[in-house]
């Protein structure tokens, strides 16, 4: 009996230490319109010592766990508003202490209402998706969004402007959630990077969101005004490399009353610099190419807002995308051992492009909070046309010529209709409902002059149709919470190619697909505490192939190389698993990620010899489908402020997938005669980035950015690492509403893309760019008021990303 008093006694004392050290902070943050501020930072403090933090969620409310009975100082603070600094006495015996409903003032020195584009990109880790908050140092490292991407942690851009997110080229491109049918190497380059708010990264999306995209979602978010008044921000900025090129944004509103026009307007032009050195071995020849675009293209997004009542707001905006370019591709191809004559070919490409969305959204909110009907219909059109004059001089003994002209001319239609409906049951419980349907229409009409091709005019019809329905349920504990959920589809496509070929049996080309499947999707988040955060999710998606992959008909040429689609490719499915985990502390945040992918029937490219022609040395870039494969990797980032003045953002990447495809190999004892042979290897690619940040006084500041990725084995190249250095600075003057910036990108001029290549022909080569550049920018806000803008839900494009030539 003693003995258990004993034990009494001992324990008594710590379960009380125990329950004294899980008292909470909760409140609510609203600015002073009432309307809730999202992911402002909460600091708990005892004196000046930092105790713990948390952050508001998207209803502006916090909570702060874990604390003993001391007093203490709450520290609440967001970009553009002043900060809030109040007292919590835990000592009076209570399990908690309400701040109850805080509002924010605005920031004095700060433009009233104008939305403030901060000094330094910032990361937040949300339950779905990760969220870049692009900041001045993003925007001044290049002219467009395309030049700022490998800025990202996760995300790389090649010499040709192909994006990959996690290693692989498998990811969706969405402007403003909403697909443009446009590709997005060339979407990239016409946004300029100054039009863009924000950068959301969605690597495993769930069943509420569109399957396509093995590796994710990447949605560039423009910036929309809707304050009070009439309102604006002016960018303007130059980049000088061999020649000067321009980047201009106008961001502006007018709201009154119930209605609220936005619109923003930007455009980027100059010349564009490209070289490459190619030799080959077998044959020691050398391939020079000189590329140079001269582009002028624009964005510009209007749109409103009619406020019909509290519960119901209705909206239309139009996104616009034009380009107009021109671009010479010479190639000179050079027989060292002069057994074969040289040959040069000037290459020159008119283009002109013009893509357009016209999206309409309407918004009931019921009476309970968070219970919501929204429906949106969403329109793109996009037609590119493209001359091509090709001149082909070989030298020999006579010096013969080839000149003959392309002309391609692709449209595609995309009409899209959403209905979704979100019901929070109770506190803990939420069911969402959801419906789309997706026309899809894209024509392809090619005419050529070129006397050695087997048909001189095709035209090509590639239509799609899917319908789906979806859903999920959620519920949130105190510290465990779990949405699970599936989408059903009905896939249809058709494609039709008819051309005036030399052969009967290739003039018509016929391919039909039609499957339903189903999607599932779940997500599992612990929080350990306020401080840690584990998530587990898995969703199953698809990739299914382009109009660029199946289309029967060239997407570029040199002497040496044609690319072709083919039209019978098979989508592609993968189940892919993630486990994440999130870490807050004093002085900045942590996030840690790894993944595993389980792929099937994979889209890939193959090289083989082309059998069209008498050259041995003529080959066909096309794409096929392989068995299954697999993949996986892991991602590291973090945000720490190390003092007052110095902040940094490092982060790293790994993926390892195991590729597989057909290589065309020289049969051994010949020198004209090819063998397909199916080549397996796993490929590693490793980045490293850091982000520093030094502010020197109120006004100035400067950062030094470092970029690192690690050389990569491939089926057909093995490519070279790759590195720079950027540096820049940034001045603020007239109470912030004017600043001034610089940069300084690739300041050793290290940038360029090197590969090694053992099949079809053992070859090196090198690929450069005007890595190395210097931009001034400066930025003008002017206006005030508050926001109050419609949330919008984010889709997704419904096609794998392909296309070009490396």
């Amino acid at each position: 009996m003693k003995l258990k008093l004993f034990f009494l006694c001992l324990i008594m004392p710590m379960l009380s230490l125990h329950a004294q050290n899980n008292l909470t902070i909760s409140g609510k943050v609203t600015d002073k319109a009432g309307q809730p501020i999202s992911y402002a930072t909460v600091t708990v403090k005892e004196g000046e010592t930092v105790i713990t933090g948390s952050i508001t969620d998207d209803n502006g409310d916090f909570e702060v766990k874990g604390l003993a009975p001391k007093n203490y100082n709450v520290e609440i603070q967001f970009i553009g508003y002043k900060p809030y600094n109040g007292k919590a006495d835990l000592t009076s015996g209570q399990k908690g202490f309400s701040l109850n409903k805080i509002t924010l003032a605005d920031e004095a020195t700060q433009l009233e209402g104008v939305e403030v584009i901060a000094e330094r990109s910032t990361i937040e880790q949300k339950i779905d998706r990760k969220v870049i908050n692009v900041g001045r140092d993003l925007t001044t490292a290049g002219a467009t969004a395309s030049e700022i991407m490998n800025n990202i942690p996760s995300v790389n851009v090649d010499q040709d402007g192909k994006i990959s997110l996690r290693g692989n080229q498998n990811v969706r491109v969405l402007v403003d959630g909403r697909p443009t049918n446009m590709d997005p190497a060339q979407l990239l380059k016409q946004i300029p990077s100054t039009s863009i708010k924000k950068i959301e990264l969605i690597t495993n999306p769930s069943a509420k969101y569109n399957p396509e995209g093995m590796s994710g979602i990447i949605n560039i978010v423009l910036h929309k005004n809707s304050n009070d008044g009439f309102n604006g921000s002016l960018n303007a900025g130059i980049t000088f490399a061999k020649e000067p090129k321009f980047n201009n944004s106008l961001d502006m509103n007018y709201r009154t009353g119930k209605v609220n026009f936005f619109g923003n307007v930007g455009s980027n032009f100059g010349k564009y610099y490209n070289d490459g050195f190619i030799q080959r071995f077998d044959n020691n020849s050398q391939q020079i190419l000189d590329i140079v675009n001269d582009n002028e293209s624009y964005l510009y997004k209007i749109g409103m807002d009619y406020y019909i009542d509290d519960n119901n707001t209705l909206s239309f905006y139009t996104n616009q995308n034009g380009t107009d370019g021109t671009g010479h591709v010479n190639t000179d191809i050079r027989y060292l051992n002069g057994d074969q004559p040289n040959v040069l070919q000037l290459g020159e490409y008119l283009t002109d492009n013009n893509s357009g969305a016209y999206n309409l959204a309407y918004k009931h909110k019921f009476a309970k909070e968070g219970h919501t009907l929204d429906f949106e219909g969403n329109y793109n059109d996009y037609k590119q046309t493209q001359h091509a004059n090709f001149d082909t001089t070989t030298f020999e003994t006579p010096i013969e010529s080839l000149i003959y002209s392309d002309k391609i001319v692709d449209k595609r239609e995309n009409t899209t209709l959403n209905l979704d409906y979100v019901n929070p049951l109770n506190e803990k419980s939420t069911l969402e409902l959801g419906a789309e349907a997706r026309i899809i229409r894209t024509t392809n009409d090619y005419n050529t002059q070129n006397p050695i091709s087997p048909f001189t005019i095709s035209h090509y019809d590639y239509d799609v149709d899917i319908y789906s329905a979806y859903a999920t349920f959620g519920q949130k504990f105190e510290k465990f919470s779990y949405q699970i959920g599936a989408r059903f589809e009905s896939y249809k496509v058709k494609a039709n190619l008819e051309s005036n070929n030399v052969d009967p049996d290739q003039r018509l080309k016929k391919f039909d697909d039609d499957y339903m499947t189903v999607y599932p999707s779940a997500y599992f988040t612990y929080n350990l505490d306020e401080k840690n955060m584990f998530q587990l999710s898995y969703s199953r998606r698809v990739d299914r192939p382009s109009l660029e992959q199946t289309k029967p008909i060239r997407e570029f040429s040199t002497p040496l190389v044609t690319g072709l689609g083919n039209q019978e490719l098979e989508p592609q499915f993968t189940n892919s698993v993630e486990l994440n985990y999130t870490k807050m502390f004093g002085k900045g945040s942590f996030t840690g990620g790894v993944y595993y992918r389980l792929i099937n029937d994979e889209i890939s490219r193959v090289l083989y010899s082309d059998e069209t022609t008498d050259n041995p040395n003529d080959l066909i870039m096309s794409w096929a489908n392989f068995d299954n494969n697999s993949a996986y990797g892991f991602e590291l980032s973090a945000n720490y402020k190390i003092t007052k003045w110095w902040d940094v953002q490092p982060s790293i990447d790994f993926s390892n997938i195991s590729q597989k495809g057909l290589v065309s190999v020289l049969r051994p004892g010949t020198t004209d005669v090819f063998d397909f042979v199916r080549r397996e290897i796993d490929a590693s690619a490793f980045n490293a980035r850091m982000n520093s940040n030094f502010k020197a006084t109120k006004s100035l500041s400067f950062l030094l950015f470092g970029f690192y990725r690690g050389g990569v084995n491939g089926i057909q190249n093995d490519s070279r690492e790759m590195y720079k250095i950027d540096m820049g600075a940034r001045y603020a003057m007239l109470n912030n509403k004017l600043s001034f910036s610089a940069r300084f990108n690739d300041v050793f001029n290290m940038m360029e893309y090197g590969f090694d290549s053992r099949n079809p022909y053992p070859s090196t080569g090198v690929f450069r760019w005007e890595s190395q550049s210097l931009y001034f920018g400066i930025n003008y806000m002017f206006g005030g008021g508050k926001n109050r803008a419609l949330q919008r839900k984010y889709r997704e494009d419904n096609t794998k990303q392909g296309g070009g030539m490396f």
